[in-house]
């Protein structure tokens, strides 16, 4: 039951060279929900992955215009977290 919450706040692992040079560093980068604070997202990722965490920085990402055709609109805002493990921690992303 509790994992779902969790699911909520953690939408996905981003995958891209800069987080692989991040994980050397014993540290990963995630997808959260804009609205979830570091304390959830801490929570959140100790429960999911079974791992210690001890610290969190976060980014909000920016809206960008886009069209299509002749409307114009926003792309959806989004919010990303760098989770730092204890050391000697690690977590599979397949």
């Amino acid at each position: 039951m509790m994992d779902t919450k969790y699911l909520e706040i953690i939408k996905a692992p981003v995958i891209t060279e800069k987080a692989a040079v991040l994980g050397q560093g014993n540290q990963y980068l995630f997808k959260v929900d804009p609205r979830a604070n570091k304390i959830e997202i801490k929570q959140a990722i100790e429960k999911l992955f079974n791992v210690k965490v001890t610290a969190i920085r976060t980014l909000n990402v920016k809206t960008k215009k886009r069209r299509v055709g002749r409307y114009t609109g926003l792309t959806n805002r989004s919010k990303k977290a760098i989770v730092t493990l204890a050391e000697g921690q690690t977590i599979e992303l397949n």
